[in-house]
């Protein structure tokens, strides 16, 4: 039972995930509207580095002193968000945000490319691969065909996106590295590391100081560093640990129809049926990428107990944490 409780905690916080990082689109289209990307991008990474560093002093965690783990960190946060927040931001300068979400809705898949690719299998097993096609299948259903009328009119723009989602999908993956670190380290270290490399190109690329930002343009910076991104990250590692790099960037997924159910509620829009069964596809494959790689190896390992075998071997340290073992 405590497990079920377990995985019920980690998959509400998928939710609480998908909910920052689903806003953080419509944020970044006011942001861009009069505070050019890169200072954007680089305003976020900074005021987010800063909030977390107040919580790990608040808390009494350190940050890393290892070179190893900075490098690290440094790879994660050109993968996490140096290039993809500037792609996405840049892009959503003719790309509109709903566009942005649904091109970027793919990083599950570049996840589990990653996973079998760099990880040698990361887990993946029929039941994911099942999940990436359901989450793909119900994200078509959901928009519809008419939503697309705009694919390829900007098709640079487009395609940034869709390589930050391969950013994303690699991070995810990269980021199983920081497993044994409270996941409020990675996610500070990670921001503090991208501060580095994008406060000097803004002032370099922006002249920052040239630029009038409007109100609305300054609120969706707070916002965007400090709930899309300082709770998310800190969110993110601690999912990336315990439902894996493919879980959590079922995520993805999950953006669209939170979207979706924010249009009805507050602004009365109404769905279609394909919508509709759109949504219990998306369901679908967010459970089938989130169920934990131990309870299948132990149903494996009853049944060639049952049929006289020898139960599997069970992998070391190096195989991902489930969320029924911590």
């Amino acid at each position: 039972m405590a497990a079920r409780t377990d995985l019920g905690a980690e998959l509400v916080l998928l939710l609480v995930l998908s909910t920052a990082w689903g806003a953080s689109y419509s944020l970044i289209k006011i942001g861009v509207a009069t505070i050019a990307p890169v200072t954007l991008i680089a305003a976020r990474t900074l005021i987010a580095a800063a909030v977390l560093l107040a919580v790990m002093r608040a808390r009494g965690t350190a940050l890393p002193r290892s070179r190893l783990i900075w490098a690290r960190l440094l790879v994660q946060a050109c993968l996490n968000s140096v290039v993809p927040f500037t792609l996405i931001a840049w892009a959503e300068q003719t790309v509109g945000a709903g566009l942005a979400t649904i091109l970027n809705s793919t990083s599950p898949v570049f996840a589990f490319l990653a996973s079998v690719i760099l990880a040698r299998g990361g887990g993946v097993t029929r039941l994911k691969l099942l999940g990436v096609a359901a989450g793909l299948s119900g994200t078509c259903l959901i928009i519809g065909v008419d939503a697309l009328d705009g694919l390829g009119s900007d098709a640079f723009a487009q395609i940034a996106v869709v390589v930050a989602s391969a950013c994303y999908g690699g991070a995810a993956v990269f980021g199983r590295r920081f497993r044994e670190l409270d996941p409020i380290v990675p996610a500070t270290g990670s921001m503090i590391s991208g501060a580095a490399v994008l406060v000097p190109a803004a002032i370099v690329i922006d002249r920052p100081w040239t630029l009038a930002p409007s109100a609305a343009s300054v609120l969706a910076l707070v916002a965007l560093a400090t709930v899309s991104t300082a709770l998310a990250f800190t969110i993110y590692f601690r999912l990336i640990g315990t439902l894996g790099p493919i879980g959590t960037t079922a995520q993805a997924y999950l953006r669209v129809p939170i979207g979706v159910a924010i249009g009805v509620v507050f602004l009365g829009e109404t769905l279609s049926t394909t919508a509709w069964l759109g949504l219990g596809l998306v369901i679908v494959g967010v459970i089938a990428m989130t169920v934990p790689a131990g309870r299948a190896a132990s149903r494996a390992a009853e049944s060639g107990a049952t049929r006289g075998m020898p139960a599997p071997r069970r992998a070391g340290r190096s195989h991902r944490p489930s969320v029924w073992r911590r």
